[in-house]
């Protein structure tokens, strides 16, 4: 198994200079650093990458001993763009990969790893406007992923795995997504495809997406409250 870690955004509406990855939680953790140390509980070090961009030096100083795949316009593109520069190295494997701003439970990659299908970590006690959300199918299959899901069942928390066998499908998926699409649009495209990606639930565990500053400290909140 691999694990990708997408942190070459420059994460604008946190209203931080420093990329959002390195944000300092209240425990003293950075958000990345917290990844980094849940991801070292179920793999090697050697076998986690990160997408860098915005200010990459100060990420690599902070993390010496990962992998790094570059993305050189970050500025111009989104999140579908650079995973798909690091699925491509790491075809071969089951892969785990997270938005460099989620801040989570160590228990969560433990519920995806037990997965034994692609999947997709979900929080069904809350459905946000401006959120990823889902619906599933009969068999309970993601059927739809996007910001516009009406009737959807819960939120998308930026967490995911696909298995070696999907990943072919899945870059060609995010090959045909717009430079400016979430890779969540490449599920869906995979979906339509006969890609079958399942919800994992953790919604009774913290699983936070760090957009603005008030999901940073609901986070901290919870963090305390541990």
């Amino acid at each position: 198994m691999r694990a990708i870690i997408l942190a070459a955004g420059i994460g604008s509406r946190l209203g931080n200079p420093k990329p959002k990855p390195l944000t300092c939680l209240s425990n003293g953790e950075r958000i990345m650093g917290r990844q980094v140390n849940a991801l070292k509980q179920i793999m090697s070090v050697d076998d986690i990458l990160a997408v860098i961009g915005f200010k990459k030096d100060l990420i690599m100083e902070e993390f010496d001993e990962l992998t790094y795949v570059f993305n050189n316009v970050y500025d111009r593109t989104n999140t579908s763009k650079s995973l798909l520069k690091a699925l491509r190295k790491v075809k071969n494997h089951d892969v785990i990969w997270l938005n460099g701003d989620v801040v989570f439970d160590p228990s969560v990659l433990s519920r995806i790893v037990a997965s034994k299908t692609s999947c997709m970590a979900v929080n069904t006690a809350s459905v946000g406007e401006e959120e990823v959300k889902y619906t599933v199918a009969d068999d309970g299959s993601i059927r739809e992923v996007s910001k516009i899901v009406e009737h959807a069942l819960g939120e998308s928390v930026g967490i995911n795995k696909v298995v070696a066998e999907d990943i072919p499908l899945f870059i060609e998926m995010l090959d045909r997504c717009d430079d400016n699409d979430y890779f969540e649009r490449g599920i869906e495209l995979a979906i339509e495809q006969g890609l079958k990606i399942y919800p994992v639930d953790v919604s009774d565990v913290l699983c936070i997406e760090v957009d603005f500053t008030e999901d940073l400290e609901k986070a901290n909140r919870e963090l305390d409250q541990a």
